[in-house]
Order: C-alpha cells, then sequence, then structure tokens
C-alpha cells in the first residue's frame, strides 16, 4: 500500500512538470487524459488493500489493517494516499454529500431518491467508466466503473463488518439505501488539474 502510494506521487511529480512544461490546450489534455488513466488503475489496487479491515462506527484507521476504519475515513485515507491534498480527519467526518463536494460542484452530482436499483445503476454507467465517491442515507464508498462492471467498494457496517468489495448484484447496502449520491471523480477535468499540481481541496461543510 505504501509503495503504490508513493509511486503514485513518484507519476504525479512528473505528470506536473510535464503540464507545467506544456505550451497548447492539446499538450495540457494529453497530461490530464494520462492522470486519468493512472488514477483510474492505481485507486483501485490502493481500496483493495484495505480488504477485511474491521470496520468500526468510530474508527480511524490510517493505513489497511492497523485498526478498525470507519466508512468515512476509508475513502478519506485513500484519497490522501492517492495523494489528494485533503484535510484527512475533517473530511472523513462530513456527511457523504459534504464529502462528494469537496471533490466536484454540484453540477458534477446526480442525485436520486427512492429509485429502482436497476434503473440507477443504468444511469451509473451512463456517467461512464472512473472511479465515483457515492454517499448513502448515511454511509459513503467507492464505486469503481468499467465497461464491463461495476464495484461497490467500502468499509461495511453490515456483514461482514469490514473493509469489502461487492458486485453490483451483491452491493446490498447500495441496493436498500433510499437516498444515493455520485460522482464521477476522475471524469473531471478541474479536479484531474488540482491533483496533478497538487492543489488543495478544501473540506466542504454545512
Amino acid at each position: 500500500y505504501l509503495t503504490l502510494s508513493r509511486d503514485l506521487e513518484a507519476h504525479r511529480f512528473r505528470l506536473a512538470e510535464r503540464y507545467e512544461a506544456a505550451t497548447t490546450d492539446t499538450e495540457r489534455s494529453q497530461v490530464l487524459a494520462d492522470a486519468r488513466s493512472l488514477l483510474e488503475g492505481a485507486l483501485p489496487h490502493m481500496m483493495r488493500c484495505w480488504l477485511g479491515t474491521p470496520w468500526d462506527f468510530n474508527g480511524t484507521a490510517h493505513q489497511p489493517g492497523e485498526d478498525k476504519v470507519a466508512c468515512g475515513y476509508f475513502v478519506s485515507s485513500v484519497m490522501q494516499d492517492a495523494r489528494f491534498t485533503v484535510e484527512w480527519a475533517l473530511l472523513a467526518q462530513q456527511a457523504s454529500q459534504n464529502i462528494l463536494a469537496t471533490f466536484l460542484p454540484s453540477s458534477d452530482m446526480l442525485i436520486r431518491e427512492s429509485m429502482d436499483y436497476d434503473a440507477y445503476l443504468e444511469e451509473v454507467r451512463a456517467l461512464g467508466p472512473g472511479i465515483c465517491i457515492v454517499g448513502l442515507d448515511s454511509h459513503v464508498a467507492f464505486l469503481v466503473v468499467t465497461d464491463t462492471e461495476i464495484r461497490f467498494i467500502h468499509s461495511s457496517g453490515a456483514q461482514p463488518w469490514c473493509v469489502v468489495d461487492e458486485a453490483e448484484q451483491d452491493a446490498d447496502t447500495l441496493r436498500r439505501s433510499r437516498y444515493r449520491v455520485i460522482g464521477n471523480l476522475t471524469a473531471n477535468p478541474e479536479l484531474l488539474q488540482k491533483w496533478v499540481l497538487g492543489k488543495a481541496f478544501p473540506t466542504k461543510r454545512s
């Protein structure tokens, strides 16, 4: 996990050098496309390093397996260790919509209430492939969306009470939630630019 984090930082640094040296919009767009590809490859590996780490409502573990971890701290830790400049503890303690709003504008969020699960998944697929944060009634998690599947990766406050990686058909917490807010992080050029350049993501607070 730490090696993945350090390698990602080294890649980010090289991308920042390329971005700052770019002289055309085409060159800058290519850097951001490379950043997106890098994050979409690395982030799921980092999330899965946490699999089996026990859940606790008050869990504040900062690394996989070192202690128990609540859902918000799981999301905040992965994002920080993927070299997003965030306020780790403050971010983890926010409502799920504020966690998402820390990274994306409201115009890039899809909010649905009491929507049929299969219809909701179709809307998620329509957002395109990428790394998403999804907020639920009282939970926050990652959705990893590819051309072939949707994976729900989260610190689960239900059986088996740990960080799990679930296929869409097995994601009961996502299925049961009445409220769902989601945004595709890696599809947002402004977010990618801020990550590449190491800019801060101030925590959104109500």
